[in-house]
């Protein structure tokens, strides 16, 4: 079943609702709509799987219900730019799961979804399991985040009148200069995460670990450190590093705490449905007690 559903600012999503409905749903905010031909071709360059929503509701449908839609494409598409607050997103989120039907649910987040799950467990009751990949539930980066987030706005801002483009530059990852690259987005698309990650400036991620009573997993790629160049702010996001460093402490708290080992295992590899799939599907196995 597929719904356009309207949104807190009127804007509508398509959701689909998939799978066996005696059985426990999981939430997947980041099932991305599959694209082809040359496009998929370049994403496959990066190491992107081009139709990875399709791959992580086919992988997991078989033992869930799946409600699956790309919160980030739709963001992309119908920027927020004043209002993607942490509580809005929250109220879209179960907006959705209200207009679908669902009481309780699973939710799976990667990168900013994740900071997203997180806000959605303490902000409701209906979770009944969390997971976080590519994000660390406690020392989250934030502030380094708003920083690179913000000098994006700024490189967006004066380059909007500008006729260059590295677009081009992006179809391999290996000729990248990540100390130099031009960014030419949508302003909106991109003041949209400085709100954002200007409501979570005063977030005490650690403050609230005590409300989350439910099963959670958190999981980084072995080699998820981003070093940003001059352009960005010269900001290191160390997603691994904070795991690593906090794995005991998170552990101690409740969370199951998963390293993906591999020289390659970087924050994009570490996102793909052959890679996420073999973690949490028998981790939602355990924690939801599917018998069969």
């Amino acid at each position: 079943m597929e719904k356009n559903i309207k949104l807190t600012d009127e804007s509508e999503i398509k959701v689909g609702l998939v799978g066996n409905p005696g059985s426990p749903t999981i939430m997947l905010p980041v099932a991305k709509e599959s694209v082809y031909g040359q496009e998929a071709e370049n994403l496959k360059v990066w190491g992107v799987d081009p139709e990875s929503g399709k791959h992580f509701v086919e992988g997991l449908m078989d033992k869930f219900q799946i409600l699956y839609f790309d919160y980030e494409g739709h963001r992309l598409q119908h920027p927020n730019p004043e209002n993607l607050t942490p509580e809005s997103i929250v109220k879209d989120l179960l907006t959705i799961a209200n207009e679908m039907n669902i009481e309780k649910f699973s939710y799976y987040g990667y990168s900013w979804l994740a900071l997203v799950g997180l806000q959605l467990a303490i902000r409701t009751d209906r979770l009944e399991s969390l997971i976080m990949g590519g994000f660390p539930p406690i020392d989250g980066p934030y502030k380094e985040m708003m920083v690179v987030t913000n000098q994006t706005y700024e490189q967006v801002l004066s380059n909007q009148h500008s006729s260059v483009s590295d677009e081009q530059n992006l179809i391999n990852p290996e000729k990248v200069d990540w100390d130099n690259i031009q960014v030419k987005i949508d302003t909106n698309q991109t003041k949209q995460f400085v709100t954002m990650y200007e409501n979570l400036m005063e977030f005490d991620d650690r403050g609230i670990q005590h409300k989350l009573m439910i099963p959670r997993l958190a999981f980084a790629g072995e080699k998820d450190t981003i070093n940003y160049g001059e352009n960005f702010g010269n900001v290191t996001v160390d997603i691994i590093g904070i795991l690593q460093k906090n794995k005991q402490e998170l552990e101690h708290l409740g969370w199951d705490i998963e390293i993906l080992n591999g020289n390659d295992m970087d924050h994009t590899k570490a996102m793909q449905p052959v890679t996420v799939l073999s973690l949490i599907k028998p981790w939602l196995v355990k924690n939801l007690n599917i018998t069969r």
